[in-house]
């Protein structure tokens, strides 16, 4: 117990993750300090066989002295039935809360439990593709209002987007509704706009050509390049950071940034590394593709322009191209773990009580297999345009 004072509720330390100092004036009135920097006021007190906090204020925002005065006033309440966590509640249910004031809530209680890239497209999802809706009251958010905007999404942004962005949703109103400010997921009964189907589209050589060639001297269409000769998951290229590349020509993927959540190290063949060699320098920019915050966004516009000019006859997903990297590597002799390791599956030869044991990451087989993959690529292209070369397959 500390006498709090407007100098020491700005220095009293930490200790741990959340820190609590008594007021010796005020029984009842505590400084809360956390590890990330935030201090406030709250009360505390014990309702049964439990104990119960509510905010007072943020230390700056209100002074000690106030702070005591609206901490009695608020005990005294207490005293006489008054519940202030209950009354918060009933506020946050107000016909006239927004969703794009519960979104600002939301977004930053998520990023406790999200990796990185999953907390970017949530964000993406909740504050641009829905933002038509944030200034709704939440409950006027009905089965026909969401049906609605993601017609408007699939005819912008295509039926997997759309499908994405009506997943974060249904997360965000089971979140609400866990929290009390509403009764019922709107997002439920409405329709899915992709079939959700497991692929099995594997490119032929002459469309990978066709791709190759009508890919744009754009950060879309080195990043298209990169993911042909690498395999790796649209995300993870889109989003790769400087920091990431290392001189021995290998991408350093950490933990955070995998689907999987292990580090994952990605050799670079020499063609992979000459197409990264064309990105442009940007001063101060933490990331190699995109100009805004984050990494590279808008794949809608950019391959509906290169699909023009490809001219496939079939569609075809991004996703396909790590698909088709994984088949051609194997019709070319590299070996199925070698495979699983260079997309970072963590099935098959490395799951279960093998994948305990093994540990090898298989780091000289893997930059042989996409050195090999890299020469495959640009033997395709050289045919394409008459050459007369020979297939290599790698050794058995």
């Amino acid at each position: 117990m500390v006498k709090l004072t407007n100098e020491t509720v700005r220095t009293l330390p930490v200790k741990g993750t959340d820190t609590l100092y008594a007021d010796s004036e005020t029984p009842g009135l505590y400084l809360r300090v956390r590890a990330g920097g935030s201090r406030s006021f709250i009360i505390q007190w014990r309702q049964g066989q439990f104990q119960r906090r509510s905010t007072v204020g943020k230390v700056g925002i209100l002074s000690v002295e106030e702070a005591r005065k609206k901490a009695r006033k608020l005990l005294v309440g207490i005293d006489d039935g008054h519940d202030p966590v209950a009354a918060k509640a009933r506020a946050r249910v107000d016909d006239k809360q927004l969703f794009g004031v519960l979104v600002d809530e939301y977004l930053p209680i998520r990023a406790k439990d999200m990796k990185p890239l999953s907390l970017e497209q949530a964000t993406l999802h909740l504050r641009k593709y829905w933002k038509p809706l944030h200034k709704l009251p939440l409950k006027k958010i009905d089965r026909v209002t969401v049906a609605a905007e993601l017609r408007t999404i699939i005819k912008a942004r295509g039926p997997v987007a759309a499908d994405r962005g009506r997943s974060t949703l249904s997360a965000f109103f089971g979140w609400a509704i866990g929290e009390g400010v509403v009764e019922v997921n709107p997002v439920i009964g409405t329709n899915k706009a992709s079939k959700g189907v497991s692929r099995e589209r594997v490119l032929l050589d002459a469309e990978l050509v066709a791709i190759w060639n009508a890919a744009p001297a754009s950060d879309y269409g080195r990043i298209v390049k990169v993911l042909m000769l690498t395999g790796q998951r649209r995300d993870e290229i889109a989003g790769l950071r400087r920091s990431e590349l290392k001189q021995a020509g290998m991408i350093a993927l950490p933990a955070e940034r995998t689907k999987n959540s292990r580090p994952h190290d990605v050799p670079l063949s020499i063609q992979a590394q000459a197409v990264l060699d064309e990105v442009p320098a940007r001063d101060g920019r933490a990331y190699v593709f995109g100009q805004g915050e984050g990494g590279f966004s808008g794949y809608s516009k950019a391959k509906q322009a290169m699909d023009a000019t490809a001219g496939l006859s079939e569609p075809w997903t991004l996703h396909d191209l790590r698909r088709t990297m994984a088949t051609g590597m194997a019709d070319l002799g590299v070996q199925p773990h070698v495979i699983e390791s260079i997309l970072n599956h963590v099935s098959g030869h490395k799951s279960g009580v093998a994948g305990i044991y093994n540990r090898s990451t298989y780091a000289a087989e893997k930059r042989a297999a996409l050195d090999l993959w890299g020469i495959h690529i640009q033997t395709l292209l050289a045919k394409a345009e008459g050459a007369n070369v020979t297939v290599l397959r790698q050794p058995a």
